[in-house]
């Protein structure tokens, strides 16, 4: 029989406003958001005292929010530090993520009919019919169309223009 696995209880857990500003200005502005992550790490190593660090789906969010170029100058996060030296870090605020349980499917006897060929074939048919064979095919089609529609606008909308500037000039010459 399989084990169950003891889960690792929270040993420590704190909230730390850290200052991101100083370390990310020592970066180019192309890299700064890297840098970000990197000095995140840093000083929840320092702070937490463990080098297996895990920064959470909203912290992550936060600091590349703004692209790479502009991370925030400072983060509020919450921390938790398990036995077994584990540091979860994640944005203050941000929703708990439970993890999901696997839910036993249950098959009734009862509910289970025989089903004739000709009924099979025809609920394939219309499983076929529903489902196209090619979504990639007919995406590229209906972008390709648009495009088509995008480009025969703006011929008839510089024409339009142009028949515009005649007609001005003309009405400048008779004047």
């Amino acid at each position: 029989m399989a084990k169950k696995e003891e889960k690792s209880k929270v040993v420590l857990e704190r909230e730390y406003i850290i200052p991101l500003r100083k370390e990310f200005q020592k970066a180019p502005k192309y890299k700064r958001a890297k840098k970000t992550i990197k000095a995140l790490k840093e000083f929840l190593a320092k702070h937490m005292k463990s080098d297996n660090i895990k920064i959470g789906k909203y912290l992550n969010l936060k600091v590349w929010e703004h692209g790479i170029k502009n991370p925030p100058h400072k983060v509020k996060v919450k921390t938790e530090k398990y036995d077994d030296g584990l540091v979860k870090a994640e944005l203050v605020g941000a929703p708990v993520e439970k993890p999901k349980k696997e839910k036993k499917k249950q098959v009734k006897k009862e509910e289970k009919k025989e089903v004739t060929p000709k009924e099979e074939e025809k609920s394939e048919e219309k499983k076929e019919e529903k489902q196209p064979e090619n979504k990639l095919e007919e995406k590229k089609e209906e972008t390709k169309e648009a495009e088509n529609k995008k480009e025969e606008e703006i011929v008839e909308s510089k024409e339009k223009l142009k028949q515009e500037k005649k007609q001005d000039k003309r009405e400048e010459e008779k004047k």
